[in-house]
Order: C-alpha cells, then sequence, then structure tokens
C-alpha cells in the first residue's frame, strides 16, 4: 500500500510541477497568438451572443447561449475559487495573486478553443433531437483517435463521478457544519437529492436550473467580495502593492518565494479555470 501511495504521489508530483503546467501555459499562449488574443478581442461578442436566445427558432430543443454559459460557470466555479485562492496565497504567498490573474487571462484561449471544437465535431441524437460532444468526440473525429477518446471518456468520469463531486459535497458539507452545525449526513442527502432531480432531468433541466442558480450563486459572491472590499478600501492600495512586491520581488526570488508563488500560482489557476 505504501509503495502504490508513493507511486501515485511521485506521479501526481511530476505532473503538477512540469508536464501539465510547461503544456497548458505553452497551450495556452500558442491559442492566444493563433487566435489574435479572441479573449480580448471578441469581449464585445461575447456579451452580444449572451443577450441572444436559442440559435435559431427551428432549434427550439436546444439552450440558449445564457444557459450554456451558466452551465460552463456553473463547472468552473467551485472550490478551486474559494479554497484554492486561500491555499495558493497561504503556501506561495501574495505574489500567487498575479500569476492567478496571468493564467486566466492566457487560459482563456485555450477555453475558447476547447469550446469551439465542441461546437465543430458535435453529434446529433436522433432519437432526442438533442447534441452531443466534447473532448472525447473531438478526439475522435479530429484526431482520429477513437482510443484516446475512449480513455478520456473513462477518465473524466471517474474524475467526476468520483473525486470532483466528492470534493464539492465535502466542501458545502464542512461549511454548513461550521456556519449553522448542521449534520454533515442531512446535508449530503439533501445535495444528493437535488443534484438527482436535475441530472435525469435531461439537459434541459439541468440548463435551466443553472440559468437560475448561476446568477444568484455569482451575485451573492461578488456581493460579499464588494462589501469586504468596502470595509477595507483604505487597504486596498497596499494589497496591490503587496500583490506585485511578492510576485516579482528581489527578496523573494533569492529566498525561492518567487517560485513558489508562481508555482502556485499557476497550479490553482489552471485549477480553478479548468483551461485545458
Amino acid at each position: 500500500m505504501g509503495i502504490i501511495d508513493w507511486l501515485i504521489t511521485d506521479f501526481n508530483n511530476f505532473l503538477w510541477s512540469y508536464a501539465l503546467i510547461v503544456m497548458l501555459i505553452g497551450g495556452g499562449i500558442y491559442f492566444s497568438f493563433k487566435t489574435k488574443f479572441v479573449q480580448f478581442r471578441l469581449i464585445r461578442e461575447m456579451f452580444h451572443l449572451l443577450r441572444e436566445g436559442a440559435v435559431s427558432s427551428s432549434e427550439k430543443k436546444g439552450v440558449s447561449s445564457f444557459q450554456a454559459f451558466c452551465i460552463s460557470t456553473a463547472s468552473r466555479v467551485g472550490t478551486g475559487n474559494l479554497a484554492g485562492v486561500a491555499l495558493a496565497i497561504t503556501v506561495g504567498g501574495p505574489g500567487a495573486v498575479f500569476w492567478m490573474w496571468i493564467i486566466a487571462l492566457v487560459g482563456s484561449a485555450s477555453a475558447f478553443v476547447e469550446a469551439t471544437l465542441a461546437q465543430i465535431y458535435k453529434v446529433q441524437d436522433n432519437s432526442a433531437g438533442t447534441f452531443r460532444g466534447g473532448p472525447a468526440y473531438y478526439m475522435e473525429k479530429a484526431l482520429n483517435a477513437r482510443w484516446m477518446g475512449i480513455l478520456f471518456a473513462i477518465s473524466i468520469s471517474i474524475a467526476f463521478g468520483l473525486a470532483f463531486n466528492s470534493v464539492q459535497a465535502n466542501t458545502i458539507t464542512n461549511a454548513f457544519e461550521t456556519a449553522f452545525g448542521l449534520n454533515p449526513i442531512w446535508t449530503g442527502l439533501v445535495i444528493t437529492i437535488v443534484t438527482a432531480i436535475m441530472i435525469f432531468g435531461g439537459i434541459k433541466r439541468i440548463a435551466k436550473a443553472a440559468e437560475l442558480l448561476v446568477p444568484v450563486m455569482a451575485g451573492l459572491y461578488m456581493v460579499v467580495a464588494l462589501f469586504i472590499i468596502v470595509m477595507n478600501i483604505t487597504e486596498i492600495p497596499a494589497v496591490f502593492v503587496l500583490i506585485f512586491k511578492s510576485a516579482f520581488g528581489l527578496e523573494q526570488a533569492f529566498g525561492g518565494g518567487l517560485g513558489a508563488a508562481m508555482m502556485q500560482g499557476i497550479k490553482r489557476g489552471l485549477f480553478s479555470n479548468e483551461a485545458g
């Protein structure tokens, strides 16, 4: 058991310290230049599309652009944006925040390419009149690598079905237990029932739930964040100075803090925005 644990730990450290970071950052930079920095160039178009309804009146079974945005936001925003940021600052210092900003900007191009490929290589389910797509589909069709698509589908099913959902549920139950003293079992049951109702209702119910919940979730998050900022408004200049000083300071560079800030910022940034 100890050997297995050691192998998994070493493999995880290798992936998150070298392979994934280099590939995802390199991919983000490459796609940024290839798309002529689409993440900045088409911001206006992005807001325009969000205001639109369904793709066309003939595709009544589809979801609107805003619903698709809400589903995507619901999958990208979670513990990585809360606990992940706090952990990055704790381990890497305030400078990690700067590198999270950078990775979010660079990673936006990768996210755009991912979404575009999913749209190009999606297939229609004639029985339901809906579309199916994603990485597994464009791995099979664009790369002509069906084995890769199958491997990805199995891996993502295990990751989302067990690991990711467990992390999110654990965070929610711990938060309610700490704040209100609620038994984690009851909180977990409520989460399970609500999730089952949405999932077994199909894509339309998931889209509708996301359309209702995500704006509320994002709104509350922004209200709390703005409240904290307003209550500490006099400290804002010092906060920015500390972030940039920790990200580029000579003292941090010689002491190894610069590397820690970069690594933690990049790791938590990639985890929180799921770019790639």
